[in-house]
């Protein structure tokens, strides 16, 4: 019994790491213009499907990794300059919409691009189960687990360190205040499109190897990586983080002692208990207002 209670929290880690980067994401966007990102989860199918392409391409693994975290931040960069910044005056429901539409796009695009099929990357450093006190763990999810580490400790110093990551916390803080002191907000805002496609890339290529990818898994990774933020509290760091490890392992001690059928529903859950019964998540985080 003890085994598979480690199993299932090894195994719950490293996807509650994944559901972090994307939660990770939607909190940066959500600070910067108040709007929800509905588009997160197709950044992390681009960083996934990218890196599989051009590793087909004849690249190594290890110049196809950087590449597609590019190609994730520049359609992130693109997506807002040519949805968001036309709709800048719009109201917070219009903007969501808007990712909405561009989610729904990017996923018929990535059909066009590739195709429908399942692919999977190959693993960074092999597949040989690695035993941790009677548990096994593949080595790609420490190559997750480390990855994700390594995100929180650079946004860390991004945010705490360089002057335009204080920009952008100043934007989140208090916007009106921001503009008056001189930071382009708007600046700040395609900052942030990028920033957090690039988190939903990495996600992409470091889940690839484990549960593949295909041009329709970020709308699950996505909806996966919203109940995380909304449980950590929506526009929080440490929040993020927080929820999605917390989604992960209950979902999967919910699929190992209750059933493997219910493993998808468990974030629909967790969305609908948060907003009847903890609308500021973990956290407690208060509401931002938009530009």
């Amino acid at each position: 019994m003890e085994v598979q209670w480690l199993q299932y929290i090894a195994g719950g880690l490293t996807a509650g790491a994944i559901y972090a980067l994307v939660a990770l994401g939607f909190s940066i966007i959500y600070n910067a213009s108040g709007a929800i990102n509905f588009a997160q989860g197709e950044f992390v199918m681009i960083g996934g499907m990218s890196a599989v392409a051009l590793v087909a391409a004849g690249l190594p693994l290890a110049a196809a990794v950087p590449l597609a975290l590019a190609a994730a931040a520049l359609v992130g960069l693109l997506l807002e300059k040519i949805a968001i910044e036309p709709a800048r005056n719009a109201d917070t429901v219009t903007l969501i919409i808007i990712t909405i539409g561009a989610s729904l796009f990017l996923r018929g695009l990535a059909q066009l691009v590739w195709d429908k099929r399942i692919h999977v990357l190959p693993a960074f450093s092999g597949d040989q189960p690695i035993a941790v006190l009677g548990a096994t763990i593949v080595p790609q999810s420490l190559w997750v687990l480390g990855g994700v580490a390594l995100a929180v400790v650079a946004l860390s110093w991004f945010f705490g360190r360089t002057l335009f990551g204080k920009a952008m916390l100043a934007t989140s803080y208090q916007p009106l205040a921001a503009r008056l002191c001189g930071i382009g907000t708007r600046a700040v805002l395609l900052a942030s499109f990028g920033l957090a496609a690039l988190l939903g890339g990495l996600a992409g290529v470091l889940t690839a190897p484990i549960t593949f990818t295909s041009y329709d898994n970020g709308l699950m990774l996505g909806l996966k990586g919203f109940a995380a933020a909304m449980l950590g509290g929506l526009g929080s760091f440490p929040g993020a983080v927080v929820g999605g490890l917390t989604l992960g392992i209950v979902e999967a001690m919910a699929a190992g002692f209750v059933s493997s059928a219910y493993k998808d529903a468990i974030a629909f859950v967790i969305i609908l208990a948060v907003l009847f019964l903890l609308p500021q998540g973990l956290a407690g985080v208060r509401r931002v207002e938009r530009v």
